[in-house]
């Protein structure tokens, strides 16, 4: 799946996807609108990111996957899960981690760092503001169906009160529930649906992407829509139709208050109509953003809906950087929680008074999550990262050890998986069910696939002069030389030169000890820091030519979207995730391997099989991870027992101190009215 429910319950609080430490740039070119928790995105690591697992164990077999899914189809369903059985009947009321009487009202107060200029978030150009999806419903839209932040790879009813496809996964039809709304009061239609498949397919490459393998999609009965797939056998493909966003069709066809015409393809300041929970109230352009909560939402019945959303308010300001953003939370009543990215602030920044008084609470959470790639990540589009000996190299000058000693306290480990912290990380050497997918390929991609195991270097074990000396040499097999200081091309006579780009000033904690571990070898490598918008721009047309980033959350069940972040023609498009610039025929072929897996055993020795390759073409510098979330928030919440099983957090079932309060004021005048 593209995002797991904990990728999505992230992004509609914080935009954009986050990395890892506040000690690296950011995450993808998504947005600008990071927020203060997500900006690290290099800057160290990021908080609960990932597609869609947990670590592991909690997956069923593939037998017991599949026999599963077989034995669903054809039948109406109000969940499905790719993983195997799921915990909730389909008659459930209300997640069980939530309070189903939680108090309603009060704000919560977010921060989101750069500008936006538009409320449009399905195209390509503008930057979209905070709340607005980058994937899912956001704040503003409700999807089809809606993924569970308490189980991997599980969707439940939302806007479609049901679903089924036949065994062969040869389509899917969506039953919409006839409650379902949009603020307007109309009724949401299968025109909506059918309109909004195909607009958001033209729109941006995500969704060409994601959807690639629908045909088309049509009306087949009362409220029922049916997308039709070019083959069979995609398991997963009818149940992520149901992350499709839903745009009202007579909105976007209809003109504004002024008369013009509205464009969906174009950038808009106009506050657009919706069926989510919150709509647009009060908004500065590019400074603030507030959204309200809709009092006769049609979905507050929902099971996906009780005891959460529970704030009247919740309402980002922007702030131009992350060190801004620090001292408006320590403040307080602007940002009242945070996903801490930086070990040096969770170290010791949290020594200011609110802390030590008891106002902000500090809590670290475990994240079970797939922790997805977060590197230096280099354009391989460029000629002097075609050579896989220059990648190399480059990967064994990078000293993890030193840097998790000297400025991370400590706290990370090793990133050593496209899929690390899951059953999904290739380790070892291949087993037999990961060489039915490579086999075919040898000749195709590098021998030692099948024959070591990949292991990163370790400074703290050998001396740095040994993988200096290594790296010089493949430079030197590559037809570099080393004159005086300076690694020569030795056709050019040019100096090696490498740019490291950063969208804030603290990029450069994490950016400058690679860069003079590259200028001891004789590389000329400069790092230059731009703005949140310059950086999101130069992210979509892939203007860099190493970046420090943490990739879009990984699923515990990967699948179409792979081709977003890895193919050939992702790479030639602007927009795609596919920020490395991949393109390998024996990576698009082993995503074809993933998208039509027969079984879940299947399945996840094609994506080892994949992560294994990659790995080995050394397309990225693996940087860092942690298996946990560094949570930081003021004293105003009430707070869940428990939390979500998958997400781990979820703020959309806090309620705030103050609504409790008024709510038992309210309840005590009741019963004393009641009494006299």
């Amino acid at each position: 799946m593209l995002l797991s429910a904990v990728s999505v319950l992230a992004l509609a609080l914080m935009p954009s996807a986050h990395a890892q430490d506040a000690d690296s740039p950011t995450v993808n070119g998504e947005s600008a609108n990071d927020t203060a928790h997500d900006r690290e995105a290099n800057t160290e690591q990021a908080p609960p990111s990932n597609g869609d697992g947990s670590a592991g164990g909690e997956s069923a077999s593939s037998e017991d996957a599949s026999a599963i899914a077989d034995e669903g189809a054809g039948e109406w369903r109000t969940t499905v899960s790719l993983i195997g059985e799921y915990k909730y009947s389909d008659d459930f009321e209300h997640y069980d981690y939530v309070n189903p009487d939680a108090p309603v009202g009060g704000t919560l107060n977010e921060i989101a760092i750069g500008f936006y200029d538009s409320f449009n978030p399905f195209i390509v150009r503008g930057t979209s503001a905070a709340g607005l999806p980058n994937f899912g419903g956001g704040f503003l839209y409700d999807t089809l169906f809606e993924q569970s932040p308490d189980e991997a790879s599980t969707s439940h009813a939302m806007i479609a009160e049901a679903m089924r496809y036949p065994p062969d996964y040869s389509s899917v039809t969506y039953r919409l529930d006839p409650d379902a709304k949009w603020h307007d009061g109309t009724p949401i239609t299968t025109d909506d649906v059918i309109w909004s498949f195909e607009t958001l397919k033209e729109l941006h490459p995500q969704w060409n992407a994601y959807y690639r393998n629908i045909e088309n999609a049509e009306v087949t009965g009362e409220r029922e829509v049916t997308f039709t797939f070019d083959e069979t056998g995609n398991r997963e493909l009818p149940q992520i139709v149901g992350d499709l966003t839903v745009l009202p069709k007579h909105y976007w066809e209809s003109a504004d208050e002024n008369g013009n015409q509205r464009d969906i393809t174009q950038p808009t300041t106009e506050p657009p109509l919706g069926s989510g929970p919150y709509r647009i109230g009060g908004y500065q352009i590019g400074q603030s953003v507030d959204w309200e909560r809709v009092p006769d939402y049609w979905g507050w019945d929902k099971p996906t809906r009780v005891g959460r959303y529970n704030f009247d308010r919740i309402d980002y300001t922007y702030f131009r950087d992350q060190n801004a953003a620090w001292e408006a939370f320590k403040k307080g009543g602007l940002e009242d929680y945070r996903i801490e990215n930086s070990s040096q602030r969770w170290a010791e920044g949290y020594n200011f008074p609110a802390a030590e008084n008891g106002n902000v609470t500090k809590a670290t959470i475990l994240d079970g999550s797939v922790s997805s790639m977060q590197a230096y990540v280099l354009n391989n589009r460029l000629e002097k990262f075609q050579d896989r000996r220059v990648r190399k190299a480059l990967t064994l000058i990078y000293n993890f050890q030193e840097m998790n000693r000297t400025l991370f306290y400590g706290l990370y480990q090793r990133q050593d998986s496209y899929f690390d912290n899951s059953e999904l990380a290739a380790t070892g050497l291949p087993s037999e069910r990961e060489l039915k997918f490579l086999e075919p390929l040898r000749g195709d991609i590098p021998e030692e696939v099948f024959t070591e195991e990949f292991i990163l270097p370790d400074y703290s074990e050998t001396d740095a002069r040994t993988y200096l000396r290594e790296a010089l040499s493949l430079f030197q097999e590559a037809g570099y030389e080393l004159q005086g200081n300076r690694l020569i091309d030795g056709e050019t006579g040019q100096q090696v030169s490498i740019e490291m780009l950063g969208s804030d000033p603290r990029d450069s904690r994490t950016l400058e000890p690679y860069a003079r571990d590259l200028r001891r070898l004789g590389i000329d490598a400069t790092i230059r820091i731009v703005d949140s918008n310059q950086y999101v721009e130069r992210m979509r047309n892939f203007d860099f030519e190493m970046v420090g980033m943490r990739y879009y959350p990984q699923s515990l069940s990967p699948g179409n979207e792979q081709r977003d972040y890895f193919s050939a023609q992702a790479a030639d498009s602007p927009g795609s995730r596919n920020y490395a610039g991949i393109k390998n025929e024996a990576v698009d072929a082993l995503i074809n391997d993933i998208v039509y897996a027969e079984n879940r055993e299947d399945l996840v020795a094609a994506v080892r099989a994949m992560d294994r390759v990659m790995l080995w073409e050394y397309y990225v510098i693996p940087q860092w991870n942690k298996a946990e979330i560094w949570l930081a928030y003021w004293d105003k919440f009430g707070i869940p027992e428990d939390g979500p099983d998958y997400a781990g957090i979820d703020p959309f079932s806090w309620w705030t101190k103050s609504a409790a309060e008024k709510q038992a004021a309210n309840a005590g005048s009741a019963e004393g009215a009641t009494a006299n």
